[in-house]
Parts: C-alpha cells; structure tokens; sequence
C-alpha cells in the first residue's frame, strides 16, 4: 500500500466519524448556547442546569439519527471490508 493509498482511507474513516457525530454535536451545542443564554438572563449559576438539558438531548438525537449513522457507519465498513484485497497485495 502507498502513503498516498492510506492518507486516502484514513480521511474517509475521519469523514466517516465527523458525518456520524455532527448531529449530536450540532444539537449539544445548540442545547448548550439557549442553557448558557439562559443562565445569564436569569444569573443561575448551577452546573447541572447545564450539563442535564445536553445529555437529554444528545440521547433523544441518537434516537433520532441512529438509522442514519448506523447506515452511515455501515456503508463505510462495507466498503473497507469490501476492499480489503487491495490492503493485502
């Protein structure tokens, strides 16, 4: 295998992660800044307030586009078992 041949595959498997977690993190990140706007309108200052409303709505995303990531991550694992001759030679 060339370094060219690897650098390829490795940044399909980092595209593959990124593509699989971007919901997640787009929905923490949102949950994250209405908490934090929250919080500073109304000067609370508590550190579960924060930390609750982004585990709840990280897992209720996963519910929602775990069919879209597992086919996401499956396709690519397809593919990569599906060449693997070409790792061997």
């Amino acid at each position: 295998m060339s370094p060219e041949y690897i650098m390829k595959l490795a940044g399909e498997a980092m595209y593959a992660v990124l593509k699989a977690s971007a919901p997640m993190m787009v929905i923490a990140l949102v949950v994250g800044l209405v908490v934090s706007i929250f919080q500073a309108t109304t000067q609370i200052q508590e550190q579960t307030l924060a930390f609750v409303p982004k585990i709840l709505a990280v897992f209720i995303s996963i519910l929602i586009f775990g069919p879209w990531i597992m086919t996401t991550l499956v396709e690519f694992t397809y593919n990569l078992l599906n060449n693997l001759h070409q790792f061997a030679g």
